[in-house]
């Protein structure tokens, strides 16, 4: 998980000095690449403009390469590299027609989100 951190001295006396540490998360991103031949292609980045460029330019994933023009159909900001895999996999098994769903209406993306979100209890 790529973090950052930055320290921040907030007073220094003596020898006490009281530090801060602030550390935010890369947010992790979702994303659908349609192929020349209307295949849909699943994957997860930080940066989604830098990975289709990398995709177009035949420096990303073997999958689609010789596919011909491709085009991103969704990208959708999902939280941490542990949800966006989650999540990912999870669209992965899907059909093409409910992929396509979570293409064309959003709340059916949102809704899949939510049940990844969402810890579930296990029973003794």
């Amino acid at each position: 998980m790529a973090v950052s951190v930055s320290i921040f001295i907030l007073a220094y006396t003596g020898n006490l000095k009281i530090i801060i540490l602030m550390a935010t998360m890369t947010p992790w991103y979702l994303y659908l690449i349609r192929t020349a031949d209307n295949a849909l292609y699943t994957g997860i980045t930080t940066d989604v403009a830098r990975r289709y460029k990398q995709h177009q330019t035949g420096k990303g994933a073997k999958a689609l390469r010789g596919k011909g023009e491709l085009t991103l159909a969704f990208a959708a900001q999902v939280g941490d590299r542990s949800l966006a895999l989650r999540i990912e996999y999870r669209i992965k098994q899907l059909t093409k027609r409910q992929k396509e769903c979570l293409v064309t209406e959003r709340e059916t993306f949102e809704a899949l989100l939510a049940s990844l979100q969402t810890p579930t209890l296990k029973s003794d």
